[in-house]
């Protein structure tokens, strides 16, 4: 948040704040946030944080989250493992915004691969987003229990 003349705040503005608005993050929401390096987008991550009014929080937490922010490259390992570990503290209902590399771009995931270890992990993909310059979104969610 930044503060206006009038003593007010304003969220980001521009695109990461649009982009963060488009992954339905509202205040309130606990994020997880797994796989941040030095790669990540710092202008997206802020958004984020505007959006929900605080902090996101760590894998180490052990809190009980509505929605992991998941970082993840090409070379970071297995994409099924690093979404099962997403799953650990999400809430029931909960969503996973997987976060990757735009193609072409170094470390860019193949979205058939997404998608394999998206099934392979029990969810569903349901969105993509653009959401900067140099990263994509894909909103992943378990299936409903009936």
């Amino acid at each position: 948040m930044s503060a206006t003349s009038g003593g007010g705040s304003t969220q980001t503005a521009g695109a990461a704040g649009n982009a963060a608005s488009r992954l339905g993050l509202t205040v309130g929401t606990v994020v997880q946030e797994l796989g941040w390096d030095d790669d990540t987008d710092d202008e997206l991550r802020q958004a984020i944080e505007d959006a929900i009014d605080g902090d996101m929080v760590d894998g180490d937490d052990g809190t009980v989250v509505d929605a992991v922010v998941l970082w993840w490259r090409a070379d970071d390992g297995d994409l099924t493992d690093g979404l099962v570990d997403a799953l650990a503290d999400l809430a029931g209902g909960g969503v996973i915004w997987l976060l990757t590399p735009k193609v072409g771009r170094p470390g860019a995931v193949e979205p058939a691969d997404i998608t394999e270890a998206a099934d392979t992990a029990g969810l569903s993909q349901t969105t993509t987003a653009a959401v900067s310059r140099e990263w994509s979104a894909v909103r992943l969610e378990a299936p409903k229990q009936v």
